[in-house]
């Protein structure tokens, strides 16, 4: 028996290192790519490539799916040739990953061109990217969102900040350098926290103005850099007295930990939690913990740093601040389990009302709803 136990182990052990070394290698190659210009100049050779059309990916809709098609370089030359275009548009691409076989994976925004003769010759059409996100399949999402947020951030730094002389993109599209100045710019994510706030036995959603009709989502906000501690009152700084006069944006967070930090800059993820809730909402948080994150392409790529938060039953009247909301309410086990099963399309009833629905699975605020349900209904009676 312990011969057995022994040779399952070991089979066990083997597998684990090929798929440890496969992804190793995998992390290495794309590294490699990054630094080497000439490397990656012979990748895009054998690369394939996502197109996009000023930031709108290219899709393929076969019956009732959505493809993102992958071009090879022999595919791009024929679509740049049909535009009497040279190949030198191909330097335009940026490095979005690469296969575990090492082929890479590059994307190649033709905003320039004619975009319906590109979506003729390739049978698919520009699609924006919020709707690409939520009908493609999963493995492709991260994909659109990463190229997405890394074009458009070639699109906004091409002069240096210091000079105001251009920019110039390694092959790879990991970097920007101002030879005026020697500065080296790297693309950034801005941290933003979600938060689905729960008192025990709800859970409570808000929607904005700028939503889709019916869709409630979990409170968020970006970390921020620009908080003063005064009396004890969190307050942004500035000479808005509207805005400090506001009883929301003046709630003691006593149970803050570590709060004498917010007078020197920066927030914590925790920090921010509890801030967000009490501008958002009017509530206090007791107890947060973290959950996942997630890289979402808008409004600027961003990293969404997803948490639960707690606050006491007792305590859990609504003050919503209208000017970041258009609604926010507590909703029970009940209507969140049905409302998860309803896709957006059956949520207007015969009456005109519109039923709530959720985020779909591609995005974060699901998986927070989703973990809540599990929480709440693995609990002993």
């Amino acid at each position: 028996m312990a011969a057995i136990h022994q040779a399952v182990y070991r089979r066990a052990s083997s597998l684990f290192c090929r798929l440890h070394s496969t992804y190793v290698r995998k992390m290495r190659y794309l590294n490699e790519l990054k630094e080497d210009n000439s490397l990656c100049r012979q990748a895009q050779t054998s690369g394939t490539f996502y197109l996009f059309h000023n930031l709108a990916p290219l899709l393929q809709q076969v019956g009732q799916k959505y493809l993102v098609p992958h071009l090879s370089a022999a595919e791009m030359k024929r679509i740049l040739e049909k535009f009497k275009e040279t190949e030198q548009w191909i330097e335009k691409s940026v490095l979005i990953g690469c296969s575990d076989e090492h082929i890479p994976r590059f994307a190649l925004d033709l905003g320039a061109l004619e975009k319906s003769v590109i979506e003729s010759e390739l049978k698919g059409s520009f699609t924006d990217l919020r709707k690409a996100l939520f009908v493609v399949d999963e493995k492709d999402s991260p994909l659109l969102a990463s190229a997405h947020s890394l074009l458009q951030w070639h699109d906004s730094h091409q002069y240096c900040s210091k000079t105001g002389q251009p920019t110039q993109k390694n092959v790879a599209g990991s970097r920007r350098v101002c030879h005026a100045s020697g500065i080296t710019y790297y693309p950034q994510m801005s941290p933003v926290v979600i938060i689905l706030v729960s008192d025990g036995s709800r859970c409570l959603l808000a929607r904005q103005p700028s939503f889709p009709q019916g869709m409630y989502t979990a409170l968020s906000g970006f970390c921020d850099m620009d908080l003063l501690l005064q009396e004890g009152k969190w307050l942004k700084k500035g000479n808005d007295e509207e805005r400090q006069n506001c009883s929301i944006h003046q709630l003691y967070i006593d149970k803050a930990k570590n709060v004498s930090d917010a007078s020197k800059g920066g927030e914590s993820v925790e920090e921010t939690v509890q801030r967000e809730v009490a501008e958002e909402v009017g509530l206090e948080v007791e107890s947060l913990w973290y959950s996942a994150s997630q890289h979402w392409p808008f409004p600027s790529s961003c990293l969404m740093i997803a948490c639960h938060a707690l606050v006491k039953a007792q305590q859990a009247e609504i003050n919503m601040n209208s000017l970041e909301l258009e609604a926010a309410r507590w909703f029970g086990l009940e209507e969140i389990v049905e409302g998860l099963k309803r896709p957006p399309s059956s949520s207007k009833q015969d009456d005109g009302s519109i039923l709530p629905w959720f985020p779909p699975k591609q995005a974060i605020a699901r998986q927070l709803i989703c973990e809540w349900v599990k929480q709440q209904t693995s609990q002993p009676a």
